[in-house]
């Protein structure tokens, strides 16, 4: 199961993190931090988070670390094969013209 860690100290509550998960699984907190901020904070009950890593990524306090099952983490790793397996395949194909009779 993955999941993210929230630095509730370094977060300012912007919520660009709330807006990239795919799941809507971050939300800001009704809570103030020592700041003075309504942190963001992960809302999976269910255990949803895919660790997609969207939300560390977007986060401009640097404040979301990702924790990814060894499965995910697998499966991540051969989509992003895959995907550039069929960009370069894409990319080496050269376009064709209909030259008519």
């Amino acid at each position: 199961m993955s999941r993210i860690v929230i630095d509730e100290v370094r977060c300012k509550g912007c919520g660009l993190c709330t807006l990239v998960c795919p799941y809507n699984l971050v939300r800001i907190a009704e809570r103030f931090n020592d700041k003075g901020y309504r942190p963001a904070e992960l809302a999976d009950a269910d255990g949803e988070c895919i660790g997609c890593a969207n939300c560390a990524t977007m986060c401009p306090d640097v404040a979301i670390t990702v924790y990814r099952s060894a499965k995910q983490r697998a499966d991540v790793q051969r989509a992003a094969i895959q995907r550039a397996v069929t960009q370069g395949a894409a990319e080496r194909q050269p376009e064709r013209e209909d030259r008519g009779p």
